[in-house]
């Protein structure tokens, strides 16, 4: 125990060195074509209806597909990645969702493009949940939120560049070159990442010292944050796994359902309020600007009084932006709206949600947390239609708001401060 123990202080002081700049950029890549294959999916949906390849019906399968996959994949890369180690689950599952991405590329009908989007999804479904629970592992107390709000951060630039690319790609080479360009991509990182080094948290947990211990060293080589530095907390974040299940599915779950519905609607909504949509390319740059400022405050502020105002604050300007009538103050009151959002992604996904568990139980938890939230908004399209058809567009606004305060109430309840506390 007292080893354990001093291998656990010795990881939580380290300061950054070559070593973890490589794990950092290797998790780093593999956000972004996590980020990528939502808008992929959207790019491709657009060209399979409108080239006849799929029908509208058919095309809303194929979107469905990948959410189902990312589910599965999210439960499975918690086990793996909990029982049979971290580099094991990030290893396996780009080389999955390479080949199976490039696969589908030379798709023949609509239905094999659905079972291999299905298939390939399973694989990306480990990323989300792999990636910034090892960005958590990795990194020291002192910068642990800035770093896992950065990795945030750069995820979000998979927004602009996917739909850069596919604005360049489908209209020149068809919807098949971007699965070609993005397989390709996904199965050069997995041969790069072959080296990415086990988790020393979790060979720690596992009672396996000696490895823990050589690859500590190799994080060790600039030295170490002093202990005396107030902002170097020892004591541990203590949290009991139904609680932090609670916690991190239900923030996850309203950060997923606000972006989602909120996002995906705004330009269906302008039509209907005769105004013009912004182009969907500037758009997605504008929504970025949140995760900055959210990877900046969890660790200046602290994680709880970030998370619950910024879903506090969606609640207000989501009912707000309802109101509005005007092109000046929907895209201005949408600019807060999403900017909030964009925080909460940061400070939720990035980081929040992996400080909740313990290391024996914090690819599992996350998996758990990623599941609900993707099945979820998997359903919530639905009652968007129909809230627009049947009822009023204000109803999607009202749920916008409920789902963010009730996360906010079970936030400010029963969720820990984490802020530069050690995780174990």
């Amino acid at each position: 125990m007292e080893q354990a123990m001093n291998l656990q202080q010795r990881m939580d002081t380290t300061k950054e060195t070559a070593t973890f700049y490589r794990v950092f950029a290797m998790i780093a890549a593999g956000m972004i074509l996590d980020g990528a294959d939502v808008y992929l999916a959207s790019a491709v949906n657009s060209a399979i209806v409108s080239t006849h390849f799929a029908t509208l019906a058919q095309g809303s399968v194929f979107l469905s597909s990948g959410f189902l996959g990312l589910f599965f994949g999210s439960i499975f890369a918690g086990f793996i990645g909990d029982f049979l180690g971290r580099r094991k689950a990030y290893s396996t599952n780009l080389l999955i969702f390479g080949v199976l991405t490039l696969c589908a590329a030379f798709a023949t009908n609509i239905w094999m493009l659905v079972g291999l989007r299905f298939f390939a999804a399973i694989g990306l479904g480990a990323e989300i949940v792999t990636g910034y629970a090892l960005i958590n592992e990795f990194a020291p107390i002192k910068n642990r939120g800035r770093w896992s709000g950065v990795t945030s951060v750069i995820a979000n630039l998979a927004a602009p560049l996917t739909l850069l690319l596919a604005a360049s790609v489908i209209p020149r080479y068809t919807w098949r070159a971007m699965f070609v360009i993005v397989g390709v991509l996904a199965l050069i990182l997995w041969v790069i990442r072959r080296h990415f080094p086990e988790s020393p948290r979790w060979l720690i947990a596992r009672g396996e010292y000696d490895k823990a211990e050589k690859i500590i060293e190799k994080l060790e080589v600039n030295g170490s944050y002093s202990t005396n530095d107030s902002s170097v907390k020892r004591q541990p974040v203590k949290t009991r796994i139904g609680i932090g299940l609670l916690v991190a599915t239900v923030a996850v779950s309203a950060v997923n359902l606000t972006q989602y519905t909120f996002t995906s609607w705004m330009p269906t909504l302008l039509i209907k309020q005769g105004i013009e949509v912004v182009h969907s390319l500037t758009f997605s740059a504008v929504m970025m600007a949140g995760a900055p400022i959210g990877a900046l405050l969890v660790d200046v502020i602290g994680r709880k009084k970030v998370i619950v105002s910024a879903f506090v604050m969606t609640a207000v300007f989501g009912m707000i932006y309802s109101q509005q009538h005007t092109t000046v103050g929907i895209l201005t009151v949408g600019f807060l709206v999403v900017t909030m959002m964009y925080i909460l992604m940061a400070s939720v996904v990035g980081v929040y949600m992996s400080e909740l568990f313990p290391t024996y139980f914090r690819f599992r938890g996350t998996g758990y947390a990623n599941g609900v939230a993707k099945i979820l908004t998997v359903l919530t399209p639905y009652f968007a239609a129909w809230a627009i058809t049947q009822c009023s567009a204000n109803l999607i606004f009202y749920f916008i708001a409920a789902v963010a305060l009730i996360a906010a109430i079970v936030v400010a309840v029963y969720g820990p401060e984490t802020k530069q506390k050690a995780i174990y």
